[in-house]
């Protein structure tokens, strides 16, 4: 009897699977909607994988954070400024201690640093005189370029108040703002500069040539290299440079020290004029290297180019000292 009722056993338990497979397909479904023969129930265990869209799948979204540290311009309208204020009094002695020494004290340049003020009405001269008031279209521009870019050798360095008070000044040097004109992030959107209709967007085509429509060239028979085609053969290089033959010193001379020192800027001894030289070589070699590493007066540290080894410095020096005593 018992080997009689073991396939019975055996039966009802394929049975009881078979169910409840059918039960947990049917499941799935929604309530009422029937399963049609063959239909593929899509369940966890065989749905197809999710494949991005819109991307390769790389990287990840930038954060809040991210964005604004990218998000730097200022437009037009004054968008992007940030709070502050300032007057053009407030800027005055800013702009004598951070910017006249390459701009002048009333914005007419020093050597040829850009001249800032002046030139109203001289664009349409054979030798327009381009500065912030005659050439310039926004304000915002002005604050953005001193924000990002100045002063030389320091960039990045002002604050956002210092930013107004030196960009009040220019424009007050320009005869655009009064000397008490308090300049905020409204109020210089609202200033019209003189040349602000002088610019276009340029609507001329980006190409030289027209659209061939008609008894145009095979396709294949037209090749594009990566390098220009040379129809004569190219002279060889010559067997050394300038560059190539300056000393370590000289080098770092023209990096760091020329655009003081090969004109004078800010009384700075001139590159080879021995009495210039002589009153500072006579304190010591030790000295002037501690100087030229350190700053002193208008100079600023290592002549702003601060990515320099004091090894670099020290060269530079020497191969001035050298060329004074000859």
């Amino acid at each position: 009897m018992k080997t009689g009722r073991l396939p019975m056993f055996r039966l009802a338990s394929s049975t009881l699977i078979l169910a409840a497979i059918l039960l947990a397909a049917c499941a799935s479904k929604a309530a009422g909607d029937a399963v049609a023969p063959g239909e593929i129930v899509v369940t966890e265990y065989n749905a197809p994988a999710v494949q991005p869209t819109g991307h390769y799948g790389y990287g990840q979204d930038a954060s809040a954070v991210e964005i604004a540290g990218w998000d730097i311009d200022i437009r037009p309208d004054g968008m992007g400024l940030p709070p502050g204020s300032a007057t053009p009094e407030d800027g005055e002695m800013m702009y004598e201690d951070k910017c006249a020494l390459c701009h002048g004290s009333f914005g007419e340049g020093v050597g040829r640093y850009p001249v800032l003020a002046g030139g109203e009405g001289t664009l349409t001269e054979p030798r327009p005189e381009k500065t912030v008031g005659s050439f310039w279209p926004y304000a915002s521009t002005l604050w953005d370029y001193i924000h990002r870019a100045m002063p030389f050798a320091e960039p990045e360095s002002l604050s956002d108040e210092e930013v107004y008070a030196i960009t009040a000044y220019v424009l007050y040097l320009n005869d655009l703002v009064d000397y008490d004109f308090e300049l905020n992030q409204d109020t210089l959107a609202a200033i019209e500069m003189p040349n602000k209709d002088g610019f276009f967007f340029d609507d001329r085509p980006d190409t030289a040539n027209e659209l061939c429509m008609s008894n145009c060239k095979d396709p294949a028979t037209i090749t594009i290299t990566s390098e220009p085609t040379l129809t004569d053969e190219p002279e060889p290089a010559a067997a050394s440079t300038a560059a190539a033959e300056m000393s370590p010193g000289e080098s770092t001379y023209q990096q760091a020290c020329a655009m003081c020192h090969a004109a004078g800027v800010a009384d700075a001894p001139i590159l080879g004029e021995q009495a210039a030289w002589a009153e500072r070589i006579a304190l010591g070699r030790d000295v002037l290297i501690s100087s030229s590493i350190n700053g002193k007066g208008f100079m600023p540290p290592k002549g702003g180019q601060t990515q320099l080894s004091d090894d670099d410095v020290t060269a530079a020096v020497d191969f001035m000292i050298e060329r004074a005593a000859n």
